[in-house]
């Protein structure tokens, strides 16, 4: 299969961002998932103001964590990590140096692809990790994939036309940084 407009769309957000490096992802969530797991997170705290996916995926991870009352706006970060939940903020130069900046172009977002995610960063290293990561372990440049070595890895690469719909609508977006009200997920309960 050739995943040229999957390394377009991440090369459009890389030039759009400021990101030295992007790697597309199906959500903004496992985009935290991937960035958590590559740093080998155990303990964080974040606001209490996002989405339900967030703290679930922390506790099928095991990480330790505590919900704050902190309101945000386009994005929080992770206390304690470089990682950023970015899901309502996509603007021209918005890289952080040193930081891993997790998008999601899912509905009600800037760019609204539907399911879909990203993760900027710097680290070419890191990058090439992430990137077998969401790609079931291997490396998409490489053809024949089942010639070369698997490393653990997550079904969570982004179909090729959410890609290319993605390098369509780049340009129009709306860059202001979106407030949204979640429901405070302290109340939530979850078994």
């Amino acid at each position: 299969m050739n995943f040229d407009i999957l390394f377009k769309f991440e090369n459009a957000l890389s030039r759009y961002t400021g990101a030295p490096y992007v790697v597309a992802t199906d959500c903004c969530t496992h985009a935290i998932e991937l960035c958590m797991r590559l740093d080998n997170v155990k303990i964080t705290d974040f606001t209490a103001y996002t989405y339900l996916s967030v703290p679930q995926m922390m506790r099928n991870l095991n990480i330790n964590f505590k919900m704050t009352n902190e309101q945000w706006v386009g994005e929080y970060l992770f206390h304690g990590t470089n990682i950023w939940d970015s899901a309502r903020r996509l603007e021209r130069d918005m890289y952080r140096a040193g930081q891993k900046q997790c998008l999601s172009f899912g509905n009600g977002k800037p760019m609204q692809l539907g399911r879909c995610g990203a993760i900027l960063l710097d680290n070419i290293s890191e990058y090439k990790t992430l990137s077998r990561m969401r790609s079931d372990g291997r490396d998409l440049q490489q053809s024949p994939w089942q010639d070369y070595s698997i490393t653990n890895g997550y079904h969570y690469c982004p179909t090729l036309e959410t890609c290319a719909l993605g390098i369509k609508l780049l340009p129009t977006i709306n860059q202001s940084p979106r407030y949204h009200r979640y429901p405070d997920c302290r109340t939530i309960k979850i078994d």
